[in-house]
């Protein structure tokens, strides 16, 4: 990351163009807010200031972004998996379980469940995964492999769908609460994150303008919808973030948060985060889900 522009004054700070186009610049160079954040007072850029420019300039491009996809008609995939939520019912039936609904968002279609995994199921995925864990990769749209990214701070493993009856079961409730087929979903991952680990903002589909797409796509279609399910109590950090909404989800065991895309593109506003642990640690099993049969 190159340097912020060191200011004059920190009596007279203000929002310039060059502070603008800087933190734009550092935003499509794949830089978090957090981080962005980190460089401007490392610089010397008072922290209110700071922020002030962050989401002004975040904001225009996200501003900017939603008219690019009108002006170019991105597509949006339909349909999209997501519960029944007509009547704004307190408790979805999920087949073998009651699931509470705590909080939803309509743009994106984002939803907090209650009590979607026992005490009992959590802990037995954190046993079945915690012999199988490695370092977390990440798929590479440039290439369509995966490696090891700095923005991703944790050990992870993946169960095979359908595996042991733990994974049928709840696969077939994330099924049956979400409405879309177990076939379309990638095989349970499961990951740990230790004091300090986090995983930086990003999006969760295949940026379709990057030359190994195609290769990954060809498995099952576009990714069109996540669940972050938490399997234990963090004694302090590790939510998952929301920068363009400004929310976080506080990682409580047994409950998860689900949100879809509609576009494969930033207007989507789906771009999200683990926060740092901050303290103790954080076991998180995620779900994607893709728009055809995942193989």
């Amino acid at each position: 990351m190159t340097n912020a522009a060191h200011p004059s004054s920190r009596l007279q700070q203000s929002i310039t163009p060059e502070l603008t186009r800087w933190i734009t610049e550092q935003s499509e160079a794949g830089h978090g807010p957090a981080s962005v954040l980190q460089a401007m007072q490392a610089a010397g850029w008072d922290e209110a200031v700071a922020l002030l420019a962050l989401e002004q300039t975040l904001n225009q491009q996200l501003d900017l972004a939603s008219h690019q996809a009108v002006a170019t008609r991105v597509p949006p995939q339909q349909p999209l998996p997501g519960p029944e939520l007509e009547g704004s019912p307190l408790y979805l039936d999920a087949g073998d379980r009651q699931v509470a609904v705590l909080m939803q968002v309509q743009h994106p279609r984002l939803v907090v469940f209650g009590d979607l995994l026992s005490a009992e199921e959590c802990e037995a995925l954190i046993a079945a995964a915690e012999p199988r864990l490695a370092r977390s990769r990440t798929v590479m749209t440039q290439t369509g492999g995966e490696e090891v990214s700095v923005d991703r701070t944790s050990d992870g493993m993946f169960f095979s769908r359908g595996e042991s009856e733990l994974i049928r079961r709840i696969e077939q409730r994330i099924a049956r609460l979400l409405n879309w087929p177990v076939l379309h979903g990638e095989g349970l991952q499961v990951l740990h994150y230790g004091p300090g680990a986090e995983y930086k903002p990003h999006y969760d589909y295949f940026d379709p303008h990057e030359p190994g797409t195609p290769t990954i796509l060809k498995r099952g279609g576009q990714r069109v919808g996540t669940l972050v399910m938490y399997l234990n109590d963090p004694e302090q950090g590790g939510g998952t973030t929301f920068p363009d909404l400004q929310l976080e989800v506080g990682p409580r065991r047994g409950n998860a948060v689900f949100f879809s895309y509609a576009q494969a593109h930033p207007s989507s506003r789906t771009l999200h985060g683990g926060a740092p642990v901050l303290k103790g640690e954080k076991w998180v099993a995620t779900k994607w889900l893709r728009e055809g049969e995942f193989h």
